[in-house]
């Protein structure tokens, strides 16, 4: 079954004024759209390669399927982990575990904003739980399909690619990754970190 670019839960100019309204149709239909075809076609050449029996290009379509998956899932996060309503504090277990690993939530914050603000060239910052420990940690992924750590679950993903803040923010990375926390869907974080195992 072929991936689809899934649709927003909300308009795109819902975010604005910390993000706004071309940015998110070029991000959304455009970029993340690009990741959609590629992961499938990276599937299709590569079925078409156990039909014929010829791996002679494995290495590359294998690269291009983790390339525009991982760009296609971390958007899929990325688009649910914002909403119009969104802000302020996470709650709950949650918060409790923010705390524990952390100190404080003003400390995970700072954290994440500097770890998103210094990511060499175009790349993401991640809350993720890791399922070995059970910790909160902060990732940070310059190529997204080269995560450090496998054994993690993505709950809040900020995207730090240019196009992601360049219409608006131009190359003032830090006040777009500032702004981000006023779009933050909480209720979306908390649910993936329930889940996480």
């Amino acid at each position: 079954m072929a991936h689809e670019l899934p649709p927003l839960d909300y308009p795109y100019n819902a975010l604005e004024p910390h993000i706004d309204e071309a940015t998110m149709k070029l991000h959304h239909d455009m970029h993340h759209a690009a990741y959609v075809a590629g992961l499938n076609n990276a599937e299709a050449k590569l079925a078409q390669a156990r039909e014929a029996k010829d791996f002679s290009l494995v290495k590359h379509w294998e690269r291009e399927l983790a390339f525009h998956g991982a760009g296609h899932f971390l958007h899929c996060i990325f688009w649910k982990n914002m909403s119009p309503n969104g802000g302020g504090k996470p709650q709950g277990s949650l918060l409790e575990q923010i705390r524990r690993d952390f100190g404080d939530y003003e400390s995970f914050t700072a954290q994440f904003k500097a770890a998103a603000t210094a990511v060499e060239g175009s790349g993401w910052a991640l809350l993720v739980k890791n399922s070995m420990t059970g910790k909160l940690e902060i990732l940070t992924s310059e190529k997204h399909q080269n995560l450090s750590q496998w054994v993690v679950a993505p709950l809040l993903v900020l995207d730090v690619w240019e196009h992601a803040y360049y219409l608006k923010y131009q190359n003032r990375r830090a006040a777009y990754v500032e702004a981000f926390f006023n779009v933050i869907n909480w209720t979306d974080v908390q649910q993936r970190f329930d889940n996480a195992a």
